[in-house]
C-alpha cells in the first residue's frame, strides 16, 4: 500500500521540479537576452557620445569661432577672442563669507572619545534597568 504511493508522490515531485527548472531556464533566458540587448544599447550610446564629441571639438575651434564672431559681429555684437581676454585666477572676486553662516570653530568639537566609556558600561546600565523592571513588576 504505501509503495504505490509512494512512487506517485515522487513521480508527481520529479514533473514539479522538472516544470519549475523549464520555467526557470526561459526566465534566464530571457534576462540573457535582456542583457544582451542592453550591452549593444550601451554600445551604440558610446559610439553616438565619441561622434557627438568628435562634432563639438570640430565645431567649437577657435579659428571657427573667431571667424562665425567676425561674420555676425554686426547682428551679435561679438568680439574676436584674443589671449588677453582671459583673467588670472588671483583676478576674480571671490564674495564675502556669508553673515548668516558662520563656520564652526576648532574651540567648538565634541570629545567623543568620553562616550566610549558610557558604551563599555552599557551591559551594566541593561543589567540596572532588568533589576528594575523586576522590582516594578
Amino acid at each position: 500500500m504505501m509503495r504505490p504511493l509512494f512512487f506517485i508522490v515522487a513521480t508527481l515531485a520529479v514533473m514539479g521540479l522538472g516544470y519549475w527548472a523549464y520555467h526557470e531556464n526561459y526566465k534566464t533566458q530571457a534576462s540573457l537576452d535582456e542583457v544582451r540587448d542592453l550591452q549593444s544599447d550601451i554600445g551604440r550610446m558610446r559610439e553616438r557620445l565619441a561622434v557627438l564629441k568628435a562634432e563639438w571639438a570640430y565645431l567649437n575651434r577657435p579659428d571657427r569661432l573667431r571667424d562665425l564672431a567676425r561674420l555676425n559681429y554686426d547682428q551679435l555684437g561679438l568680439f574676436p577672442l584674443d589671449p588677453d581676454q582671459f583673467g588670472r585666477v588671483d583676478q576674480v572676486a571671490y564674495p564675502d563669507e556669508p553673515a548668516g553662516l558662520p563656520l564652526p570653530r576648532a574651540s567648538d568639537a565634541v570629545d567623543v572619545q568620553g562616550r566610549l566609556t558610557e558604551i563599555e558600561d552599557l551591559p551594566m546600565l541593561v543589567d540596572q534597568l532588568a533589576g528594575d523592571l523586576e522590582k516594578t513588576e
